[in-house]
């Protein structure tokens, strides 16, 4: 139990110690006491941040690190050059060699701090920010943190979202971050203490567009108002710093830079179906001030849609490593397993169904792929991007759901990974925000 939660117990159960006696109504305290008592015990929620860092700016930079457009080649190929195919080898042996074996039982722990330090060492948070600022690349690198994306989410998607989560605040920093906010807030990001962070943009409520999001912002006289509910934030009992997506008064939805310690953030853990291990949770944002500077991208409305469809690209990359996670671990399976005397991979049912898995993977993989190389060449991608989502939302669930099928009463039982898979392949068509790439 953290100092927090600990102080939490201790009030409440002052309180209702307090309630039956006079003292109460004497003081004239009984109506705030119970409010406060009925407020924490239903909601759940506790305060956010309470040992966040602060942040501060190490070096000023005299204008904002951007990464250049990378050149189109001639023809179209989207192969990983040398550079990205060492990156997606060192990754795929992290996601093999630590995440699959532990992804069982992170559903119940989480991320612990010696897997996330070992990530960080990879350089998982750099692969988005450029040299000027620390980072360890000069052309935008969309295709290199899909590729990433996928290779790890092979080995399991919930710790592939929590250890991805901060590469997504420092993606979008790098993007439309201005001089003082990369100078307070990236910086941390190339050290070797990443900070927790995650960008919030998906809300608890049915028929949820993230283009219109319920979370407000007030402009006052020395910044902005922030009051809403997010949900689905990795790591949200631990996030030092969020991206927060919220509307805008008389400008429309804009995105700002939240540190948690902030009065009037709470959060409470949200778990889910699937991405067990990321350790979602909400985020209640009650009359959160924050100052001008914390306005990310000036509420520039192209701003807001881009970082929209990077989330979903990020979403697809994952849908695709879980996909082939599945593909391979059924195709042994089906010619392995027998029934009335021949592999069942020799029912033409069942050669079928794994050989649809495989199509299914490969148009999901090219069109996100796509997506993110326009989007490293400074050309349009939302529409591609919006294709990709569509494609990991209608094969993912699909991918994942004939995994269990394929192995029968075995797909069903945790002792095969398939199960997990299926439930995680049914968040990437639902997740918004999160991840960005």
């Amino acid at each position: 139990m953290t100092v927090a939660e600990r102080s939490m117990a201790l009030a409440l159960r002052g309180l209702n110690r307090l309630a039956g006696s006079e003292v109460m109504d004497r003081l004239g305290i009984r109506a705030p006491a119970e409010r406060f008592v009925y407020r924490a015990t239903r909601d759940g929620f506790r305060v956010a941040g309470q040992a966040a860092r602060s942040f501060s700016a190490v070096q000023k930079l005299g204008k904002p690190a951007r990464l250049k457009p990378t050149k189109e080649r001639e023809l179209f190929d989207l192969t990983p050059d040398d550079e990205q195919q060492m990156l997606v080898e060192a990754f795929l042996d992290f996601a093999n060699e630590r995440l699959r074996k532990i992804a069982g039982e992170a559903e119940s722990t989480g991320l612990s701090e010696e897997l996330a330090n070992e990530a960080n060492e990879l350089g998982l948070t750099m692969l988005g920010v450029p040299e000027e600022a620390g980072g360890a690349v000069s052309e935008r690198s969309s295709v290199t943190s899909v590729l990433a994306a996928e290779a790890l989410a092979y080995g399991d998607a919930g710790l592939t979202v929590a250890l991805l989560a901060p590469a997504g605040v420092a993606t979008a920093l790098s993007l439309w971050g201005d001089a003082d906010q990369q100078s307070k807030y990236l910086t941390p990001f190339t050290s070797e203490d990443v900070p927790v962070a995650a960008v919030a943009f998906a809300e608890p409520r049915a028929l949820f567009d993230p283009l219109k999001p319920e979370t407000t912002a007030r402009s006052t006289a020395d910044g902005f108002v922030l009051n809403g509910v997010k949900s689905a934030v990795p790591r949200a009992g631990d996030a030092e710093l969020l991206v927060v997506s919220a509307l805008l008064e008389g400008r429309g939805p804009a995105l700002f830079i939240v540190e948690t310690k902030t009065e009037g953030v709470f959060v409470k853990e949200d778990p889910a179906m699937g991405l067990r291990a990321a350790q979602l949770g909400q985020v209640r944002l009650e009359n959160v001030t924050v100052p001008k500077e914390a306005l990310l991208g000036e509420a520039d409305p192209e701003v807001f849609s881009e970082a929209i469809a990077r989330s979903r690209l990020a979403w697809a990359a994952v849908g695709a490593g879980v996909g082939k996670a599945v593909l391979d671990y059924v195709i042994p399976y089906v010619n392995e397993r027998t029934a009335f005397g021949e592999p069942i991979s020799h029912k033409q049912a069942v050669a079928f169904t794994v050989s649809n898995i495989g199509i299914e993977l490969e148009g999901l993989r090219l069109v996100t792929l796509r997506a993110a190389s326009r989007a490293d060449a400074g050309r349009s991608f939302i529409r591609e991007a919006a294709l990709a989502r569509q494609l990991a939302d209608r094969y993912g669930t699909q991918i994942g759901s004939d995994g269990v099928q394929l192995l029968g009463g075995h797909g069903y039982v945790k002792e095969h990974p398939v199960e997990r898979w299926y439930r995680d392949l049914r968040a990437v068509g639902v997740m918004d925000g999160g991840l960005l790439v």
